[in-house]
C-alpha cells in the first residue's frame, strides 16, 4: 500500500502571540466541541478516497492542539483508526502533538498517551521571561519545565522542544542560553527557526511599520548577528549529540521528524480541518478558511493539479531545505529526465559560487547546499524557479 500522511489543524489558541500569522483565533469551550465533530465528519467523508493507503504519520498542528481535552483528542483518532489504515508492525505510525505550555496538566498529558499520540512538539522558544513575554507568549519558563516534567513522567520517549532566535532585543548570548539549557534537558529533537516579521501580526506593524519606537519594543538584531546565532546553533547542539538534517532542525540519531520529512520529499499528505493543506499524486488542495463556512460542512476546497515543471521547482526547492539535499537518481525516477538537462545551467553556477556541492557514490549522485549556500538559502531555491 502507498504511505500517507495525516495533518490535522485545531485552529484554537489562548491568545495570539504577537509574530503569529498562523490560522488560529481564541475560542471558547462550545465552539470547540463543534469543531471536533466536524473534525470528525469531514475526516469520515473522505476515508473511501484514502482506501489503497496506509497511514504512516498523523500530525496535530495549531494554533494550540493541547487547547482539546484528551477525551476529544480520543474520539479524534477513533475516528481515524475506524475509516483508515495505520502502519502496524515493527515500526508504528509517529503520531505528533503541539502542546503549548500553560495549557496542560499531568494527567492530560496521559490522556492523550492513551489516545495514541507518540511524540510531543513543545512550543519554548525561549528560556528568557522577558524574550517570552516580548513575543506575547502566555507561558513563563518554570512553566514549560512543568510541562516538560509531566511529558516525561507520562511516558513520552520522543520529544521536540522549538526555539527561535533572532528575537527583539536578543544577544547572542542570551541565545546560547536558550540553547544550551534546552539541550541540558536531552530532548529527542530540537527545531530551532529564526523569527520572520509576517504581513498581518503586530509585529509587522511595530517593525515594519515602525509603528512604535519605545522601549517595550527592542530593535530586532540585525543580519550579521542572525548569521551568527545560526551559526552557533549548528555548532552548539553538535556537541549535546543532535544533527541538523533539514535548515532550522536538529536530531538525536533516528529521531528526525518523520511527518515533516514527508513535506521536504514531497511525499503524499491528506490535511484535515480549518485551512488545511493537502498534496495527493501531484494534486494540492486546501479548506476553507473561514471558521463558521467549516462548522456548517461547506468546505470549499481549492483544487490545484500540479504541473510538471511545478512539480520539478518543488522537488528542488524544498529537497535542498535538507543537508543531505537531493537525488538524482530520484529526480529521473519521477520525471524521467536527467537532472542536468532541466537544471545543468544552475546546477554548475551555483556550483562555481561555491554555494551547491555535489557528491558521487556508485549508487547516488546527490546535490546538496553549501554552509554558505544553506547561509543564502531562499536566493539558491529562487534559481530553480522555471521560465
Amino acid at each position: 500500500m502507498k504511505k500517507l500522511g495525516i495533518y490535522i489543524h485545531i485552529p484554537f489558541c489562548v491568545r495570539k502571540c504577537f509574530y503569529c500569522d498562523f490560522l488560529s483565533a481564541p475560542s471558547d469551550e462550545e465552539t470547540r466541541e463543534r469543531y471536533v465533530k466536524s473534525l470528525c465528519r469531514e475526516i469520515k467523508q473522505e476515508a473511501r478516497a484514502y482506501e489503497q493507503y496506509q497511514v504512516d504519520t498523523i500530525f496535530f498542528g495549531g494554533g494550540t492542539p493541547s487547547l482539546l481535552t484528551a477525551e476529544q483528542i480520543q474520539r479524534i483518532m477513533d475516528t481515524v483508526r475506524g475509516n483508515y489504515s495505520l502502519q502496524s508492525g515493527k515500526e508504528e505510525p509517529e503520531i505528533t502533538m503541539e502542546v503549548n505550555p500553560g495549557t496542560v496538566t499531568f494527567e492530560k498529558l496521559c490522556g492523550y498517551k492513551k489516545a495514541g499520540i507518540n511524540r510531543l512538539s513543545i512550543g519554548l522558544q525561549s528560556v528568557r521571561d522577558e524574550e517570552l513575554k516580548a513575543l506575547g507568549r502566555i507561558h513563563t519558563f518554570e512553566e514549560f519545565k512543568d510541562t516538560w516534567n509531566f511529558a516525561r513522567k507520562a511516558g513520552f520517549s520522543n520529544i521536540n522542544v522549538d526555539l527561535m532566535s533572532a528575537l527583539p532585543g536578543q544577544s547572542v548570548e542570551n541565545w546560547r542560553e536558550s540553547l544550551e539549557k534546552a539541550a541540558a534537558l536531552g530532548p529527542e529533537h530540537i527545531s530551532a527557526y529564526s523569527l520572520i516579521v509576517e504581513e498581518g501580526t503586530l509585529f509587522f506593524d511595530w517593525y515594519e511599520e515602525k509603528t512604535v519606537t519605545d522601549e517595550a519594543h527592542p530593535p530586532l538584531p540585525d543580519e550579521d548577528k542572525e548569521r551568527e546565532m545560526y551559526k552557533l546553533t549548528e555548532e552548539f547542539l553538535k556537541q549535546y549529540g543532535y544533527h541538523r538534517y533539514e535548515i532550522s532542525n536538529y536530531a538525536k540519531e533516528g529521531k528526525e521528524c518523520r511527518h515533516n520529512r514527508r513535506y521536504w520529499q514531497r511525499e503524499n499528505y491528506a490535511g484535515f480541518g480549518l485551512g488545511a493543506a493537502s498534496m495527493v499524486e501531484n494534486v494540492r488542495w486546501s479548506n476553507t478558511r473561514n471558521l463558521q463556512q467549516y462548522l456548517e460542512a461547506n468546505r470549499k476546497e481549492d483544487r490545484q493539479v500540479l504541473s510538471e515543471k511545478e512539480q520539478m521547482e518543488e522537488f528542488m526547492f524544498l529537497g535542498l531545505r535538507l543537508t543531505k539535499g537531493v537525488s538524482t537518481q530520484n529526480f529521473y525516477r519521477q520525471f524521467g529526465k536527467e537532472i542536468e538537462s532541466v537544471y545543468g545551467q544552475v546546477l554548475t553556477e551555483l556550483m562555481e559560487e561555491k554555494l551547491l556541492l555535489k557528491t558521487e557514490e556508485a549508487e547516488e549522485t546527490r546535490y546538496f547546499l553549501s554552509p554558505y549556500g544553506t547561509d543564502v538559502s531562499n536566493y539558491c531555491m529562487a534559481q530553480f524557479l522555471l521560465d
